[in-house]
């Protein structure tokens, strides 16, 4: 993907004494009296505002925070918790402006964070008015939220479309990177997990999918789906009968490639949901009417983890198994352990997938943890999310 670096731009020194506007996603979760409970988007968002303060620039920063109602701001809407963390970790005064549409004052060496830009009118309708106001706010506009990247909103596409400057921050390049990596010019095999309850909610990406992967691993409530489209039983297990037809026509899909969709051959089962309930490995042709499939079983997580290493490209969305219960995790974690010792590139996404990566250690054997989770799920999808369309485009002039 060809687009503007605004780190290039600044080790070029075309940053100093500009007015820079920088896209963040601080959207952070908050307990009932607004104290942040976790702030791993803050501390990501540091090194390109640093990165614009070394540089020499007048720097502003804006972000959404929750879902306000546009024109209505309320207490609970605004930054100023995000404005007093963002002080705390960088270990200065972050002044929070309101009413910043028509005009902000700020100086080279100067770093104000603008409220919450969700609030303006005309925000996710991707207003042009309201974009031309802010595009007049700055000279180089960077984009570094990849979590609104699939979003055409004012303060993400609008804003680089009449910047003088349009270009991608560090974490924003990072998953364009990324992305192309493992999608655009994959090293071969490309293997994709996609796992997860239900297949509804990932069928366009299993079709997309199909027509690009080596072999499609398939886990959770979705592996249930496909075992039952290839006459087997799943007992009393989550599954979508009426999508038989369509995880059926994935898999024609890949055999007309030369590809595959591995069905599980032995699965861990229960009678219940639930922590302590039994776990029962049995082959996948002997699930009883009354057993819920909770996870692969070993020799099915051996045969996958096998592929995984030995493939080029991994892609992974999803656990295998309700690896949050220890006695069903099996299935998760020597898929993780795979990935984390495959020579393959390796990019992970999704809100399940990063709490199994975390959970088992691998953060650092992993090749790219992607933050975003819908703007991740559409780029498997096939999708060009906006922000790197209206980026490439400014890119090419």
């Amino acid at each position: 993907m060809n687009f503007i670096r605004f780190s290039d731009l600044c080790a070029q020194g075309l940053v100093k004494g500009q007015r820079v506007f920088i896209r963040a996603d601080l959207n952070v979760p908050q307990d009932d009296s607004g104290h942040i409970t976790e702030d791993t988007r803050i501390r990501a968002s540091i090194p390109c505002i640093q990165m614009a303060l070394s540089a020499g620039a007048a720097v502003m920063v804006t972000s959404h925070l929750g879902r306000p109602t546009e024109g209505q701001f309320k207490p609970e809407d605004s930054l100023a918790p995000v404005a007093k963390r963002l002080g705390e970790l960088m270990q200065r005064e972050v002044p929070l402006k309101s009413g910043w549409v028509d005009g902000v004052d700020v100086a080279p060496g100067q770093l104000v964070l603008l409220e919450n830009c969700r609030v303006n009118p005309g925000e996710k309708k991707n207003d042009e008015a309201l974009a031309r106001k802010m595009a007049a706010l700055c000279d180089i506009f960077v984009h570094d939220a990849f979590g609104t990247a699939h979003r055409a909103e004012a303060s993400t596409y609008g804003i680089a479309q009449f910047a003088k400057v349009a270009s991608a921050g560090p974490l924003l390049a990072a998953e364009m990177d990324a992305i192309s990596k493992a999608l655009a010019n994959p090293k071969r095999p490309l293997v994709a997990i996609v796992a997860g309850s239900k297949v509804s909610t990932k069928l366009t990406i299993l079709q997309a999918l199909a027509g690009k992967v080596d072999q499609l691993i398939v886990g959770g409530g979705i592996a249930n789906t496909f075992m039952l489209a290839n006459g087997l039983p799943i007992g009393k297990s989550l599954a979508e009968r009426e999508l038989l037809d369509e995880a059926r026509a994935v898999m024609a899909a890949m055999k007309a490639r030369g590809a595959e969709v591995p069905v599980p051959t032995d699965v861990v089962t229960a009678k219940t949901f639930s922590a302590d309930a039994p776990a029962t490995v049995k082959a996948a042709a002997d699930v009883a009417d009354d057993d819920l499939i909770l996870d692969i079983g070993p020799q099915t997580a051996k045969k996958l983890a096998d592929q995984l290493m030995a493939a080029g490209t991994i892609v992974w969305n999803g656990p295998v198994g309700v690896f949050e219960f220890a006695a069903f995790e099996g299935g998760t974690q020597t898929i993780a352990r795979a990935i984390a010792a495959s020579p393959a590139f390796s990019i992970a996404g999704g809100g399940d997938t990063l709490a199994a990566i975390a959970k088992y250690g691998i953060e650092k054997d992993v090749g790219y943890i992607s933050t975003g989770g819908g703007a991740f799920l559409e780029v498997l999808e096939g999708k060009t999310l906006p922000a790197f369309e209206i980026l490439q485009k400014r890119a090419a002039g």
